[in-house]
Formats: C-alpha cells, sequence, structure tokens
C-alpha cells in the first residue's frame, strides 16, 4: 500500500466510494449537458468535469455538522456532501421536487440537513457568507467548521481580502478553499494576478497557506484535514490553493479561444482525477477490474433512476408562486 494512502487512514470501503463520487459527479454533469443540449435545462451552466477530486477530497474529511458555501460552478460540491442527485436533477429541470422546489436551478442548490449552505451565482458571494457561518460556530460553541470554495477568479474581488482578514482577526473555523483551474471567464490567471501562487495571500493575513495538487484526490484530503483539525482546535483559518482544470468551457457559452486544444488534451490524458485515483486504488489492490466494472453498473442504474424520477416530477404550479419568497 502507498504512503498517501497510509497516511490518510482511510478504510478500502471509504477510499471506494470516493472513487464512485467522482464519477457520480462526472456521470452528473455529462447527463446535463446533454439534457441542456435537448433544451430540458433552460438558463445557463458551469461544468466542474475535470475538478471532481477537490470536491470529493475536500468533504471526505468533513462531518454532517460541517458546513459548505459552494459556488456557480458547485454540482460536485452538492453529491460529495451527500446531496441526493434525483433532487438535484429535478431542481435543474425546474422541477417542484427539487431541492429549491425548481426555483434555484444550477446556481443555487442548497441543502441544510447536510451542512449544504448553498451556492452563489456572485463571484466571491460566498466567501463573507461562509465567514459569517464560521462566526457562529464559534460564538455559539457549536464545534463545526465551514469550508468556502471559490475560484481563482475570486481572488481580486474585495469580498475574498476582507473575508480572509476578518477570518484571522477573528480566528475563525472557516477554510478558504480555491480550486485554481488557471482560467477566469475569458483569460489565464496569469493576465490577472501578478503572482505565481494564490496561496501567497494568505500572508497578508497571517494565516497558513497551502499548495495542493487538485487533481489528487488523497492530497487534497490531507491538506483539507490538517486545515479542519486547526479550525476546530481554535487556531483560526488556512487558505488552501489546489491546481486544477476544467475540460469544459467557464460557461455553455464559453468558446474557450484563451487556451489550445493540445492542451486540454494533455490534461485529459495525463491528469484526469478519476483515471489517477482508479489506477492507485488498482496499484494498492484495493480495487479489482470486477469491483470497479460494479461501481459502473450502479452509476448507470443510479443516474437512469435520477433522470426518470425529474422529468417525471411534476412542474411547480403557480400557488406556490410566492412560499419560500423572504422579501
Amino acid at each position: 500500500m502507498s504512503n498517501l494512502v497510509k497516511s490518510i487512514n482511510f478504510a478500502p470501503e471509504k477510499l471506494k466510494e470516493m472513487l464512485y463520487d467522482m464519477m457520480l459527479i462526472r456521470s452528473f454533469e455529462e447527463h446535463v449537458e446533454k439534457l441542456y443540449q435537448q433544451g430540458k435545462i433552460h438558463g445557463t451552466m458551469h461544468l466542474c468535469i475535470g475538478q471532481e477530486a477537490t470536491a470529493v477530497g475536500v468533504c471526505s474529511v468533513l462531518t454532517n455538522d460541517d458546513k459548505i458555501i459552494s459556488t456557480h460552478r458547485g454540482h460536485g460540491h452538492c453529491i460529495a456532501k451527500g446531496m441526493n442527485v434525483d433532487r438535484m436533477m429535478a431542481e435543474l429541470l425546474g422541477k417542484a421536487t427539487g431541492y429549491c422546489k425548481g426555483k434555484g436551478g444550477s446556481m443555487h442548490i442548497a441543502d441544510l440537513d447536510v451542512g449544504s449552505l448553498g451556492a452563489n451565482g456572485i463571484v466571491a458571494g460566498g466567501l463573507p457568507l461562509a465567514t459569517g457561518a464560521s462566526l457562529t460556530s464559534k460564538m455559539k460553541d457549536l464545534g463545526y467548521a465551514v469550508v468556502a470554495f471559490f475560484g481563482d477568479g475570486s481572488t481580486n474581488e474585495g469580498a475574498f481580502h476582507e473575508s480572509l482578514n476578518l477570518a484571522s482577526v477573528w480566528n475563525l473555523p472557516v477554510i478558504f478553499f480555491c480550486e485554481n483551474n488557471l482560467y477566469g471567464m475569458s483569460g489565464s490567471i496569469k493576465e490577472m494576478t501578478n503572482i505565481k501562487d494564490i496561496a501567497e495571500r494568505s500572508a497578508s493575513y497571517g494565516i497558513p497557506g497551502e499548495i495542493v495538487d487538485g487533481n489528487n484526490l488523497l492530497e487534497v484530503a490531507k491538506v483539507t484535514k490538517k486545515a479542519i483539525e486547526r479550525a476546530k482546535s481554535g487556531h483560526g483559518p488556512t487558505l488552501i490553493e489546489a491546481k486544477t482544470y476544467r475540460w469544459r468551457g467557464h460557461s455553455k457559452s464559453d468558446a474557450r479561444k484563451y487556451r489550445t486544444r493540445e492542451e486540454e488534451k494533455e490534461w485529459r490524458k495525463t491528469k484526469d482525477p478519476i483515471a489517477l485515483f482508479k489506477n492507485q486504488l488498482m496499484e494498492d489492490h484495493i480495487l479489482t477490474e470486477e469491483t470497479f466494472k460494479e461501481l459502473e453498473e450502479r452509476l448507470e442504474k443510479e443516474m437512469e433512476a435520477a433522470i426518470k424520477f425529474a422529468v417525471n416530477s411534476p412542474a411547480p404550479t403557480e400557488d406556490t408562486l410566492e412560499i419560500d419568497i423572504f422579501a
């Protein structure tokens, strides 16, 4: 067994479930992409295909009481935190059985029962919310930590700097987790930020900054576990930068003119987080081709059931228009 697998100390069944969760995230997004192309999902969509290891790695070390704040590219975070793909699919199709009763859509899914405080369509909009949620935990001595997911583009927003500053000053149990997929909406991070690593910005606020290979599932889990333990022991926040890559465009309207197809092929070929983790489990004799096939069969059934549930679910009725509206 490899040293990394030993160091994270997860049971073999948990490791296989982590692989399955990454497969489920990718399959879910591939299916919703097709449904979007068929005109069954409206609006826009931001896919995290290629980034599955960040969501699963982080959430694998969280308890049900720990909270997350997601982003506009948040399907993976939802699934990794334990949300049901049936209700997620229904939400994307605008059905009454969805998590937000069909009123939230792709960018605004939440489930307080599993500690998912919601996704956010505003760049960096989730960071102040996560800081506030961690302040609640500290003031009421609730013992949970909060993870704020955000992209590299968020780090040039004022909300990023204000949140890190307050979290540091108040010593809050929050982890700021940057999924640096190297590109914002229309350009490279190199064109937007004049530092090599986003994690360097932690020094300005007197907190640790960690850099991790965002496509290495267990490395992500290991770094996050350390940050969670630090937060819960009263030592405050950590900024984690995970270097990763989105295979699709920023959104469905993105032609990806700012990067080459050769670069995309190289990331798919050599840094696919699912293939990397599958191979690692094979080498450590935790997974066999037979058990992997069983995971694929289970996946196919789960996705088939999710789509059937969503398609057959009713749409919201007019008399529910003003229900759940708070202002």
